[in-house]
Formats: C-alpha cells, sequence, structure tokens
C-alpha cells in the first residue's frame, strides 16, 4: 500500500481514528517512527483543520506497533492560545498505548529576527544507492530511494558517525504535512555505520522541528539529510540531522534519543 493510501485508508471510528495497518511499512516488528507519527499528525489536525502550520513535534516510542487492522489513533487539545495550539496524540492497540506525540502548530508571526543557514557543499566522493535486500533492510524501505552522498554505510566499520545522505519517496505526488514526519525519519541510526555486523537498535523518543510554513511546492524526491552521532555510550545514542528540502532551503530539524544493542 503507498502512503497517500495509507493515509487516505485512516477514518474515523469510536471517538478516534482506526486503520490497518500492513508489513510493506514495518522495520522489524514496529512500524518505522516516522509512519507512527504521521497517523497520529491526521488525527491531530482534524482538531484544527484550518489551523496554523505544524512547528514542532515531540515523540515517545512506547511499544513496537506491529501490521494489524485494529491500530487507533487519537487527539485532544491540550491548549490553545491566540497564536499557538498545543495537542496530545496517541497510537493504541487493543488499549495499549504504543506511541504518545505532544504537536505544537502555530501561527506566523512578524519578526525583526531572520536567519536562515545556508546549505553547505557536500565533500566530492563516491554516491551509493543503498540496496533493497529482503530481510536484510527494513521491509518500509521498499517506498523510498535512499543514496548515501557523503559518509559510511550502515556495518561498513565507519570512522565516524556522520553522513550526508538523500532520501526521496518512489513515486511522485504533492508534498502535504503527512509527508513531512515520513520523509525525516528514513535514515537509520549513524551508530551502526561504525559497526561490522548487524545489531538492533530503535528509537526512543524524537524532536522534530519544522522550518517552513509551506511545502506543498515541493517534490518527494531530493531530500537531504546532513547527520550525525553528538553523543554514544552503554548502548545509548543521540542523533542529530539538519534536513535540506529539495530546492536546497532548510526544511527541518530533527533530534532522537536511540539505542543500540551492538
Amino acid at each position: 500500500m503507498d502512503f497517500e493510501s495509507l493515509m487516505q485508508s485512516i477514518q474515523p471510528v469510536d471517538g478516534g481514528w482506526g486503520l490497518r495497518l500492513t508489513e510493506d511499512w514495518l522495520q522489524g516488528r514496529s512500524a518505522y517512527g516516522g509512519l507512527q507519527v504521521a497517523i497520529v499528525l491526521k488525527a491531530m489536525r482534524a482538531l484544527i483543520p484550518d489551523g496554523a502550520p505544524l512547528r514542532t513535534v515531540q515523540v515517545t516510542f512506547l511499544a513496537p506497533v506491529p501490521a494489524s487492522e485494529d491500530l487507533r489513533a487519537s487527539a485532544n487539545i491540550l491548549r490553545a492560545g491566540k497564536n499557538a495550539t498545543h495537542i496530545e496524540g496517541r497510537l493504541q492497540l487493543g488499549g495499549q498505548l504504543l506511541c504518545l506525540v505532544i504537536g505544537v502548530f502555530g501561527a506566523t508571526r512578524q519578526s525583526a529576527v531572520r536567519i536562515r543557514p545556508a546549505q553547505p557543499e557536500v565533500p566530492a566522493g563516491k554516491i551509493i544507492t543503498l540496496p533493497q535486500i529482503k530481510g536484510v533492510t527494513p521491509d518500509f524501505l521498499q517506498h523510498f530511494d535512499v543514496r548515501w552522498l557523503h559518509g559510511g554505510l550502515p556495518y561498513s566499520g565507519a570512522s565516524e558517525a556522520k553522513a550526508v545522505i538523500e532520501v526521496g519517496f518512489k513515486h511522485s505526488c504533492t508534498v502535504t504535512e503527512l509527508h513531512l514526519p515520513a520523509i525525516a525519519d528514513v535514515i537509520p541510526p549513524l551508530a551502526i555505520t561504525l559497526l561490522r555486523k548487524p545489531a538492533p537498535g530503535s528509537s526512543m523518543t524524537w524532536m522534530l522541528e519544522l522550518l517552513a510554513d509551506r511545502y506543498d511546492h515541493l517534490p518527494l524526491q531530493g531530500w537531504r539529510f546532513d547527520a550525525e552521532v553528538l553523543s554514544a555510550a552503554d548502548g545509548y545514542t543521540s542523533q542529530t540531522a539538519m534536513i535540506w528540502a529539495p530546492d536546497g532551503s532548510p526544511a527541518m530539524l530533527s533530534r532522537q534519543s536511540m539505542v543500540v544493542f551492538g
């Protein structure tokens, strides 16, 4: 099922939103985090359909989200101020809380302060397309093209956990708000580039900041990640990524706390 069909399949049910999640969107035994957030975001946006743009999401991943016909998303407004609205969203299965999201939607304001970072050049090197290998790469990656522009590949024994990676959906469509978290969580934990053999890992928390008011003029291909592991010890890592839109403008800022068992 492609991304748009999956999002359209999320329908109101029992005071929340229900959906059927298929196995092609899994990363191991769970839906990958970007999809989880996109599902919850649809429930959030329904509360303010004509409201302000999404500015930030804060996510806690509590338990694996399996392929199921009975997933439920829900949302409620925590506070609606003059300019900003805080909304809590939940993804559940059989009453068990799997993912908790806080989203902040904020109206555009006039400001004398404007700082827009410039996209740096990518160091020269060989560009490698991440292969799709059944049973090796996560199932959800079949929906994406992923290219390493710089840095070590997963399990390559790289000397440093930094990389420049290009991500895009395999199909073309108008970018929507729901596509943004789905794109922003495609890249793997960079700590695994330091390893020489596969090891399990998962995200615990994620913060995503959106740096523009609109994205619907952009294609689904050509999103660039300048990613780096800032700290890693005792099985826990802190990873950041500056995400550039296909036109080179700053799009999103991602920060994740992860565990890597290797």
